[in-house]
C-alpha cells in the first residue's frame, strides 16, 4: 500500500519510492520479452511457414488488447487519485466497475475477434500456405478473451494501490505455464539424450495449433489469479460488494480510457501502415527491420517499467492536492529513467552485431540491422523521457494530449515522411530509422513543452 500521507520528500525517500514500484514493473517486462524471444525460437523451429503464421496477426493482437489497456488506464487514474485523496469508500466502487468493464470488453471483443477470424489471413495479404494455420492460431488465442482482459484491467486496478509485485508473480507464472506448455503441445513425442542418458518426452505435435492453445491456457490462469488477488486486496476488493453500474465514476473512467484507446489504434494502423511501407525495400531489409524492432525491445524496458510507478505517483498526488510532491516526482523519475537508458542505448550502439546475430545468421540482415540499431541507439534517452511523461498525463487523466501529439507525430511525422523518402527519394532502411526517431523526438518535444507550461496545474486546483 502507498504512504498517501501528504508531506515533502528528498531525493533519496522520491528515488527508493520510486524504485520500490518500479522494479516488479522492469522484471515484469523482462520477462515478457524473455518469452516472447523464446516463445518465437520455439515456434520457428517448425519453419518458417509456422512463423509467418504465427507473426501474421501480431500488429492485429496489438489492435486487439488496446481497448484493455486504455481501459485499464482509465481505472488506474481513477483510482490512484481516489487513494491519494483517502477516498477509500470511491477506490473500491471504481474497482467494481472494472469487472462490469472486463467483462463487457471481453465479450464484445471475444466476439469480434473470433468473427472475423476465418477471414482476417486473406485480408493481410497472407499466402493461402499459411492462411489456415494463421486463422487457427489467431481464433484460439481469442476465445478466453475475458481472461486476457481481466489479467490486464485487473492488473491496472493493483497497480493503482502501489501493488507491483502481485500482477509481475501472475505474469512469471503465465510466462512459465505458457513455455511448459509450449514445450508439451508444439512438438511430437521424441527422444532426449543427455550423455549416456535417454529420456522420451511426452509431445502432442500440434504444432502453430499447439502454440495457441499453450497461449490461450496461460491467459486463462493469468486472468483467474488476477481476479483472486484483486479479492484478496484490502483497499479495493470487490468482495461483499454490488457489482453495479455507478455512472459518475464509470463515465470518469471512459473518459480518461477513451482517449487513450484512440491513441493506441492509431498507432497500431500506422504500424501497419509503416511497415508496409518497408516492404517496399525488398525481403532482406524487412528481414533486418523486423529484427531490429526485436533486439531494440530488450532495451527499453527500463523505461516501461518506470512509466507504471510514474502513472501511479501522479494520480496520488493528484488525489493529494500536493501539487510540489507531484512536480518533484516527475522530474526526479524523468532524469532517473534518462539515466538508465542512456546506459542501455550505449550498450545497444556497442554492441548491435551482437543483437542481431541472436535472431540471424545472414550477413546483410546482421550489417544493415545493426547500422539502424545504432541510430536508434542515439535517442534512447529521448523515448525514455518520452514514456514517463506519457505515464504521467495518463496518471492525471490528463490522457488527451497524449493522443492528439501521437496522432501528429506519426502520421505527421513518421508516416509522412517515410513515404517521401521510400516512395518518392528512393532511399533505404537508414532513412525510414531517421523517420522512425524523429518521430519519437518530436513526440518527446511536444510533452516536454506542455508539462513545463505546467498546464497540468489546473489539475491540482
Amino acid at each position: 500500500m502507498i504512504n498517501t500521507e501528504k508531506r515533502s520528500f528528498n531525493n533519496k525517500e522520491m528515488i527508493i519510492l520510486i524504485f520500490s514500484l518500479a522494479w516488479p514493473s522492469i522484471v515484469e517486462q523482462a520477462l515478457q520479452t524473455v518469452v516472447q524471444y523464446i516463445d518465437s525460437a520455439m515456434v520457428g523451429r517448425i519453419g518458417a511457414e509456422a512463423s509467418a503464421a504465427v507473426g501474421l496477426t501480431t500488429t492485429v493482437t496489438w489492435l486487439v488488447n488496446s481497448p484493455l489497456w486504455a481501459m485499464g488506464i482509465g481505472v488506474l487514474a481513477y483510482i490512484s487519485m481516489s487513494i491519494g485523496a483517502k477516498k477509500y469508500r470511491r477506490a473500491k466502487i471504481a474497482a467494481t466497475q472494472s469487472i462490469i468493464i472486463t467483462i463487457v470488453l471481453g465479450v464484445a471483443i471475444g466476439i469480434i475477434t473470433l468473427s472475423v477470424s476465418p477471414f482476417l489471413p486473406k485480408l493481410l495479404g497472407a499466402d493461402t500456405k499459411i492462411q489456415r494455420n494463421a486463422s487457427l492460431y489467431f481464433a484460439i488465442i481469442c476465445i478466453p478473451m475475458i481472461f486476457r482482459a481481466s489479467s490486464i484491467i485487473f492488473g491496472a486496478v493493483l497497480r493503482a494501490t502501489g501493488d507491483m509485485k502481485t500482477p509481475m508473480m501472475v505474469n512469471l507464472i503465465m510466462n512459465i505455464v505458457n513455455i511448459l506448455l509450449n514445450f508439451l503441445l508444439i512438438y511430437p513425442t521424441r527422444t532426449i539424450s543427455l550423455g549416456h542418458l535417454n529420456f522420451t518426452i511426452y509431445g502432442a505435435g500440434l504444432g502453430v495449433v499447439g502454440s495457441a492453445t499453450a497461449t490461450a491456457t496461460a491467459h486463462c490462469v493469468s486472468g483467474s489469479l488476477m481476479f483472486i488477488s484483486l479479492c484478496r486486496n484490502k483497499l479495493v476488493s470487490p468482495m461483499g460488494e454490488k457489482v453495479r453500474l455507478h455512472r459518475p465514476i464509470m463515465q470518469r473512467c471512459v473518459e480518461v480510457g477513451f482517449p487513450v484507446t484512440l491513441e493506441r489504434v492509431t498507432s497500431c494502423l500506422g504500424q501497419v501502415v509503416f511497415t508496409g511501407l518497408v516492404t517496399q525495400l525488398g525481403t532482406l531489409a524487412l528481414a533486418a527491420h523486423t529484427i531490429a524492432i526485436t533486439a531494440e525491445q530488450a532495451f527499453y524496458i527500463p523505461g516501461y517499467g518506470m512509466q507504471s510507478s510514474a502513472s501511479t505517483l501522479a494520480g496520488n498526488s493528484l488525489g493529494e492536492k500536493n501539487e510540489k510532491k507531484f512536480k518533484h516526482m516527475s522530474v526526479t523519475i524523468i532524469c532517473l529513467t534518462v539515466a538508465i537508458m542512456t546506459i542501455t542505448g550505449a550498450l545497444l550502439f556497442i554492441f548491435p552485431k551482437s543483437m542481431m546475430s541472436i535472431f540471424s545468421e545472414n550477413a546483410t540482415v546482421i550489417k544493415s540491422g545493426a547500422s539502424v540499431l545504432r541510430i536508434v541507439a542515439v535517442s534512447e534517452p529521448m523515448f525514455g523521457a518520452l514514456i514517463i511523461l506519457e505515464g504521467i498525463f495518463n496518471g492525471i487523466g490528463d490522457t488527451k494530449t497524449p493522443l492528439f501529439i501521437a496522432l501528429f507525430s506519426m502520421w505527421g511525422v513518421r508516416i509522412l515522411f517515410t513515404f517521401l523518402c521510400v516512395s518518392v527519394l528512393g532511399l533505404g532502411l537508414r532513412a525510414v530509422w531517421f523517420c522512425m526517431v524523429a518521430d519519437n523526438v518530436t513526440r518527446f518535444i511536444l510533452l516536454l513543452i506542455r508539462f513545463l507550461r505546467g498546464r497540468w496545474k489546473r489539475n491540482f486546483i
